[in-house]
């Protein structure tokens, strides 16, 4: 049995209490080519260098229609990062890091990836008191396979994952949860310093529509007119159609925390599935219960729009 490193209940409220001022180290965990949600969150941390420090992005892997297995979908995602950086004249070499092509099989045995050894060396640079905020916006198998492999980084990062849905959902049916149900499990379950952003219930309100898009963005830039042309391409029927852009979530929140409410709470125990269960006896986590659409979508908009690649 792995022996993770134990923080005391004072230290994980520190640890996931996110200041509000000063800028924050982050690394983007991303299944990038899954939905349209993505691009903007990259984009959104990209474009927020006053308050964020991007140490490096990760392709996650995802399986559904828009892929034909695991392996094939963290490659689309990684390719889909690749063009986001050409648009911003990035070099992706050190920086982009294709990751995990397999979901958990036990919770004790890491998966190996560039993605997994690329978080735990930009944890290791980092300190309890200046941690490295792990952003996962997909599938959590690079994350907690870097946790597996490395246990003591739990000293060092703060897990930011978009996964799950509230505890108050009628059900955890949830994508990023559901392609690796142990990878979430060993998130919830380790003791690492945890900020869980639901989907249904928090981001899943975070909605956009492609005539706001097109009076926000479009003929901004080219990076601009590519992210509105991929929501168009979403859907073949526009009217009263909007879509969520979950992800951007994570990034708003870390840019400005007061645009959101949240709880410390005990973890849930993935315990079965689609379902949570709760006991008051366990390590704490953070969980968000409102964010400010409003908000997230003005700065991002702006910050879009004053991007001219």
């Amino acid at each position: 049995m792995i022996a993770f490193p134990k923080l005391t209940e004072q230290e994980l409220l520190d640890r996931i209490r996110i200041p509000s001022e000063g800028k924050l180290n982050i690394f983007l965990d991303t299944d990038t080519y899954n939905e349209i949600d993505d691009q903007f969150a990259i984009l959104y941390a990209m474009l927020s260098p006053e308050r964020l420090c991007l140490k490096g992005i990760s392709a996650a892997l995802f399986f559904n229609d828009r892929s034909a297995s695991p392996a094939d979908g963290m490659e689309k995602s990684y390719r889909e990062i690749l063009k986001i950086m050409d648009f911003l004249g990035k070099d992706p070499e050190g920086f982009v890091f294709r990751g995990c092509t397999e979901p958990l099989a036990d919770e004790e045995v890491p998966r190996e990836s560039l993605a997994c050894d690329a978080i735990i060396a930009e944890a290791m640079k980092a300190s309890e008191t200046d941690p490295l905020y792990v952003v996962g916006i997909g599938a959590c198998t690079n994350i907690a396979s870097a946790i597996l492999k490395a246990p003591e980084i739990i000293r060092r990062i703060t897990v930011v994952w978009l996964g799950g849905n509230t505890f108050d959902w009628p059900d955890n049916k949830e994508f990023n949860l559901s392609q690796d149900s142990l990878a979430g499990k060993v998130l919830f379950d380790c003791g690492v310093p945890m900020i869980q952003i639901p989907a249904f219930g928090v981001t899943g309100f975070l909605l956009t529509s492609v005539p706001e898009l097109e009076a926000c963005l479009s003929g901004a830039s080219p990076v601009c007119d590519y992210l509105v042309e991929n929501v168009k391409s979403y859907s073949q029927d526009h009217f009263a159609w909007s879509k969520p852009i979950w992800d951007v979530g994570a990034i708003g929140y870390l840019i400005n925390p007061d645009w959101a409410e949240s709880k410390a709470c005990p973890a849930p125990i993935i315990a079965q599935k689609d379902r949570y269960a709760f006991d008051p006896r366990r390590h704490l986590i953070r969980s968000l219960i409102t964010i400010d659409r409003d908000k997230v979508f003005k700065d991002m908009f702006q910050k879009l729009r004053d991007c001219r690649k």
